[in-house]
């Protein structure tokens, strides 16, 4: 049996006054920031924001007490670092990774990606 599809993404809890600047540099490196409560893939966005947030937060037992109100983000890998069906490259990861190092204080994760179905990019249609 096959594995459904899927999107490799990294979950991050981000300070919310650094979102809108985190993205921003993140778009500049081809790494897409989704937040969970809007994302497309999610029939509920709020509640599942909620419960991943909560989960994150009470896993690390006080650790992460501080991101108790951030919000929590699907980073994914934008199309220039597949290359056919090749698996993710680990200069991927490393890019990432360092990317979110540099906001230490403003964000919360787990050096690991996870799985969810594939965020699609809306397409502006002329009109």
């Amino acid at each position: 049996m096959r594995r459904p599809r899927h999107e490799n993404v990294a979950t991050v809890l981000v300070d919310p006054t650094v979102l809108a600047d985190l993205e921003l540099e993140l778009m500049e490196l081809d790494l897409r920031v989704w937040p969970v409560a809007t994302a497309p893939i999610c029939v509920d966005g709020p509640r599942t924001a909620f419960q991943l947030r909560r989960r994150l937060v009470m896993r690390e037992r006080g650790a992460w007490d501080v991101a108790a109100s951030w919000v929590p983000v699907w980073i994914s890998f934008g199309e220039s670092w597949y290359h056919g069906d090749e698996p993710l490259p680990w200069a991927a990861h490393a890019t990432l990774w360092s990317a979110l190092d540099r906001h230490g204080a403003d964000v919360r994760y787990h050096r690991r990606l996870g799985g969810v179905r594939p965020l699609q990019v809306p397409v502006e249609v002329d009109g």
